[in-house]
């Protein structure tokens, strides 16, 4: 944000479809409004009475309570509000039911799998009023025009959405491809004066910080004269490469898998993102330390860092993570703070957003009568409006058309199985491999080949589990003998299909192609460029399932429950042929990611990312 003073400004723009008609435009007047409102002399719109408060600022259940409602604003708080009743206002007794301020989640990556509106509603059924965008992958696609399109595409909706600027792109510049989307600094100044724009995202690649890179050190300066926040990534840092990091102005981190790592960054003045979302669950290893260290709450935070279409069905949002750490030991209020004030607290937004108090926008969670454990709430106001009532959604929440250029990323040309042939300069005497350790993590192998009559290269007869892996510059067209591609070799999936492909990957946005047969890798890698985008499994000469992603290649504009039936059916078409990962969908995703090591494939090259350098996927002679 462009400083805290800003922070209301900020807060009621993001929620525009919730406020009340009675906010006036003029700050000040809307202040004067809400004062006469808490003195009585100005009718409350809505109290909620007989109800129980999980106070965030004390740390206590206050009980036999009672919350007016002005605009959308909260106008008073106590034990009696019937000054504040006037002849229309709504009185809602809750029969003693607990209510907390609408949680949050302070980093996620909302430019996955469905668009910003459905995700909304999803997230709203769990309770989460407030969501935090780094959307990295649709600017690493469209960049600049991309992130405002993305902006638009959030606008309107009964959920306040803060987008942050992505400040980690391009991931690599030695070898990300060219452009990688990245917003340039008058760009960047441009948006920052978009009142729903409050910072920038993670800052992932921390050798830049450390190394001073020049327009990382150029980014971060311009975001701190502004008292901006930045949001930090710190997977792999500790000692004095972790204290450089945060002497740059960075002070959060989602990275921290368990407790040693969150520690060390909490001692440093950092604040801590623990995160519970669909490509980590580090909460109950963290949790369960924190607990017996002692109380150190207050700069810790829960964050997803994005959810898949099942992990939100399964296990729910921010609510899974309050419930999570209560059965885990903490005390609810401390959790539900973990939820609420610490992260407006972190944003600097705490006067307007995170508590239950006067004056502070009145997102107000109900919970269940008689549940003190789910967390999962019954109604859901966002500025005062009812948007989640009895557990169901209580208003339309609008899917907005998406311009046809957005759909229109997906420019390989047409693919044959040539394009995934892999010719040796001389004689090649084995691969080098990406070799599978998880879905995320990979190393370095090496595997036997043999040269077909041909002249391709293709894997030994009696190499086990070792398959090509193509990777296109799907954005600017890579294929054939144009644009920019890699066929390599990976190992350690498992299972039996003619080719798995992906339009989407971290951050690099290639299309990913992984396969036995070259045939079926352009058939497949074919289907996807017709579909603008997507996921898709070939086996047998035929598609047997597809998750269509049209808006940038990326995301769906299908209904979510569309996106979840399709993305069962991806995982479960690799599960079925033998797939030895339980989130197949993530191998193709991550392969390209060059913020991990050790191994990464992108249409630039083989990349062994500890080492800084390029690996040729076959060896020569004694090589």
């Amino acid at each position: 944000m462009a400083a805290a003073a800003s922070s209301s400004s900020r807060a009621s723009s993001s929620s525009r479809a919730s406020s009340s008609s009675r906010s006036p435009r003029d700050p000040a007047d809307a202040t004067s409004l809400v004062i006469a409102a808490a003195m009585g002399d100005e009718p409350a719109d809505t109290i909620l009475e007989n109800c129980s408060i999980y106070s965030v600022y004390t740390g206590e259940i206050l009980h036999d309570m009672q919350v007016s409602i002005y605009g959308d604003r909260i106008s008073y708080v106590g034990h009696d509000a019937s000054h504040t009743r006037g002849p229309r206002t709504a009185t809602v007794d809750l029969g003693g039911r607990r209510v907390a301020p609408g949680y949050a989640d302070p980093h996620i990556h909302i430019d996955q799998f469905v668009m910003p509106s459905e995700f909304a509603k999803e997230a709203l059924l769990c309770g989460v009023t407030s969501l935090f965008s780094d959307p990295i992958d649709v600017v690493s696609v469209a960049g600049h025009r991309g992130f405002e399109e993305f902006l638009r595409a959030g606008r309107g909706l009964p959920i306040r959405i803060f987008q942050t600027v992505p400040g980690g792109l391009p991931v690599d510049p030695r070898f990300s491809r060219r452009g990688s989307g990245a917003m340039h600094a008058r760009q960047m100044a441009a948006v920052r004066r978009n009142p729903d724009v409050l910072g920038m995202g993670e800052v992932f690649s921390w050798t830049k910080v450390t190394e001073r890179d020049p327009r990382t050190m150029r980014s971060i300066s311009d975001m701190t004269r502004q008292h901006c926040i930045i949001n930090g990534h710190t997977a792999g840092a500790s000692g004095r490469k972790l204290a450089a990091y945060v002497a740059s102005g960075i002070i959060s981190c989602h990275e921290p898998i368990n407790f040693e790592q969150a520690i060390e960054r909490l001692r440093l003045g950092m604040w801590v993102m623990i995160r519970e979302g669909s490509i980590r669950r580090d909460l109950e290893g963290i949790v369960r330390e924190v607990l017996s260290h002692g109380p150190c709450l207050e700069r810790l935070m829960f964050c997803s860092d994005g959810l898949d279409p099942a992990a939100i069905r399964k296990f729910g949002h921010i609510d899974h993570c309050v419930r999570e750490a209560v059965r885990l030991g903490i005390r609810p209020v401390d959790a539900v703070t973990m939820a609420t004030r610490n992260v407006f607290d972190y944003y600097m937004m705490g006067r307007d957003l995170g508590g239950i108090a006067p004056g502070r926008l009145a997102d107000i969670l109900v919970m269940r009568k008689g549940d003190h454990s789910s967390f999962r709430p019954e109604t859901v106001m966002v500025g005062g409006r009812t948007v989640v009532s009895k557990g169901r959604l209580a208003v339309d929440v609008p899917a907005r058309r998406t311009p046809a250029w957005i759909r229109r990323t997906v420019r390989t040309p047409r693919l044959s199985a040539s394009d995934f042939a892999v010719r040796a300069r001389g004689r090649a005497t084995s691969a080098n491999t990406i070799v599978l350790k998880t879905e995320i993590i990979t190393g370095l192998g090496t595997a036997p080949v043999v040269c077909d009559g041909d002249g391709r290269v293709v894997p030994h007869p009696d190499a086990a589990d070792v398959w090509k892996v193509a990777a296109f510059d799907r954005v600017r067209g890579g294929g054939g003998t144009r644009g920019r591609r890699t066929v390599g070799f990976l190992e350690g999936l498992g299972g039996d299909v003619g080719a798995f492909a992906s339009t989407w990957s971290f951050h690099e946005n290639d299309m990913i192609v992984i396969g036995s047969d070259d045939a079926e890798m352009a058939a497949a890698a074919n289907h996807l460029t017709g579909n603008n985008g997507g996921v898709a499994v070939s086996r047998n000469g035929r598609i047997v399932a597809s998750m269509p992603l049209q808006f940038a290649g990326i995301v769906s504009t299908a209904p979510f429950d569309t996106v979840l039936e399709q993305f069962g059916q991806v995982n479960g078409a690799m599960s079925d042929a033998g797939c030895r990962f339980e989130r197949p969908v993530l191998v193709p995703l991550f392969l390209p990611f060059l913020a991990l090591p050790l191994v990464r494939m992108t249409s630039g090259g083989m990349v062994h990312v500890t080492e800084g350098r390029r690996i040729d996927p076959l060896r020569y002679g004694d090589a």
